[in-house]
């Protein structure tokens, strides 16, 4: 079973946590999911800690499935997919 950990922009929120579900049930992969802060303003201190414990989850899996719903990537999840790129992780589309 393959570790999958799910990036994309929070205003999709919604969406990860339904394509997550599928991927799980239908597709037999585990998924590493961000923390979702919907809504909540963030310090530096807190986006500091949150983005180093999202490149460990891409650490610790086989690669990254990237939610770009719309076509959309943001500046956060462009760092990721490079991130990913450099450590040699599979990366995957939803569109």
């Amino acid at each position: 079973m393959k570790v999958l950990t799910i990036c994309g922009s929070m205003r999709f929120s919604t969406q990860m946590k339904d394509i997550a579900f599928k991927l799980e049930s239908e597709n037999h992969f585990c998924v590493l999911q961000p923390v979702y802060c919907d809504g909540n303003a963030l310090n530096a201190e807190q986006l500091k800690s949150l983005t180093e414990a999202h490149l460990k989850r891409i650490d610790i899996s086989d690669g990254i499935y990237v939610a770009n719903i719309g076509g959309y990537i943001g500046q956060a999840v462009s760092k990721e997919i490079e991130y990913a790129r450099l450590h040699d992780k599979e990366i995957l589309f939803h569109e």
